[in-house]
């Protein structure tokens, strides 16, 4: 499935970001996701930050199994995680011609994002509050990765959690829960 979604905001690059989606999670997929929606959050998340277009992104869903594997093998993780981002280009420097590295259409491709619904789904209630809550939280934060947002200092931490509840608040809606509320067992993690 292949979702054009239209740049959101300041126009950063009229043409856009295109979000490419791919379901390896088999015939028995349980949880369904809104594509649509979670493509055009995702190309808002990259317009805020101002990543430029044209671009492309890939998002892939994947079962617990799966994305266990990746985790070990590029993170040295140790079982499931619910969202791997894979940043390739973002910000293009003067050197790069329009098209580079992938496609002359649609210009550069800015990474890939491995997402686990079953993993979201089974924390979502303890995290964002609903599955599709805590699939939109995934999908910004992955979006930021990409952008080259880490939170691994308390002061990148906070400034990523700043950019997700505005990029939430502006393009998805409220959340079910506040996965960063200073309560919430949530925070702290991830």
């Amino acid at each position: 499935m292949i979702i054009d979604a239209e740049r959101i905001g300041s126009g950063h690059a009229p043409a856009g970001v295109r979000v490419d989606f791919q379901d390896r999670r088999g015939e028995a997929a349980p949880l369904p996701v809104d594509a649509d929606r979670l493509g055009r959050l995702l190309a808002a998340t990259l317009d805020r930050v101002g990543v430029p277009g044209p671009a492309r992104v890939e998002v892939t869903w994947v079962d617990p199994d799966e994305i266990a594997q990746l985790n070990a093998d590029h993170l040295d993780g140790d079982g499931p995680t619910d969202v791997l981002s894979f940043p390739l280009d973002p910000f293009p420097d003067e050197a790069d011609t329009p098209g580079d590295p992938i496609d002359p259409l649609w210009g550069r491709m800015v990474g890939d994002v491995v997402i686990a619904p079953d993993v979201a789904a089974a924390q979502a209630a303890g995290h964002a509050g609903t599955p599709a809550d805590e699939l939109a939280l995934l999908v910004v934060h992955a979006g930021l990765h990409l952008a080259g947002h880490d939170h691994a200092e308390p002061d990148e931490r906070a400034a990523m959690v700043a950019l997700e509840r505005e990029l939430l608040a502006d393009h998805w809606g409220p959340l079910a829960a506040d996965p960063w509320a200073p309560d919430h067992p949530a925070v702290g993690h991830g």
